[in-house]
């Protein structure tokens, strides 16, 4: 679990590092996405960091697809952006799917499940409200995901102690400020998730400001979570 939450870490920062820009890179051509596949087989972790990047404005894309939900684009995108990673972080070529096809389906995934966890926290949410689709384009409501089963309870003990860990790590390693942008910006605690802008608006400071103090606090706690 520790390791998880480290590469948890590391993709957010990566996220963060990459997303807070106005613009993305061009989209990579076929052959170098070819060649960028074969490398990242063959364990090289530039690869990686080539593939994701040449995939943002994908990542753009389909998340203008959700902007009538409510939630800022900046804010898809930065979701989208973890699902792209988890994406080619478990891609395999010999499955015979292309990436796009399959990077699709995961951004997908990631975006509606941070909207079904958003619509779980409105009081006026209907138990067989459509909330979204599953991968295979069922329709999910929010009773499809309620119960708890006794895998459900031993994983959540699990995520208590690993919390307990980061909580810890924040405390030692980042300041109050710091800590606040990061549990408001991550739903860290008892805090709820919210767009830069909403959190810039509370602690009176800009929403690149906030940008700032997010990349420079999860980088400070990846190398602490390192330790």
């Amino acid at each position: 679990m520790l390791g998880e939450l480290l590469n948890w870490l590391r993709e957010l920062v990566f996220m963060v590092s990459h997303v807070s820009g106005a613009s993305f890179p061009e989209k990579m051509s076929a052959e170098a996405e070819r060649d960028a596949l074969a490398r990242l087989e063959k364990g090289d972790p530039a690869a990686r960091n080539e593939l994701v990047e040449g995939n943002l404005r994908f990542v753009a894309h389909i998340a203008r697809r959700f902007t009538n939900t409510g939630m800022d684009l900046d804010d898809l995108v930065s979701v989208g952006t973890i699902g792209l990673i988890k994406a080619v972080n478990t891609f395999k070529p010999a499955r015979g799917v292309q990436l796009a096809t399959y990077s699709a389906r995961c951004i997908e995934n990631e975006i509606l499940m941070c909207l079904r966890t958003a619509r779980n926290k409105q009081r006026d949410a209907y138990l067989f409200d459509s909330i979204g689709n599953d991968s295979e384009g069922n329709e999910i409501t929010l009773s499809d995901i309620l119960g708890t089963s006794p895998t459900e309870v031993s994983d959540d003990v699990e995520r208590r102690v690993e919390a307990e860990k980061l909580n810890n790590a924040m405390k030692e390693s980042l300041t109050p400020q710091e800590a606040r942008v990061l549990r408001m910006r991550y739903g860290l605690g008892l805090e709820d998730c919210h767009p830069q802008r909403v959190i810039g608006d509370t602690l009176g400071i800009s929403r690149s400001y906030v940008s700032r103090i997010e990349k420079k606090a999860l980088e400070k706690l990846a190398a602490k979570m390192k330790v």
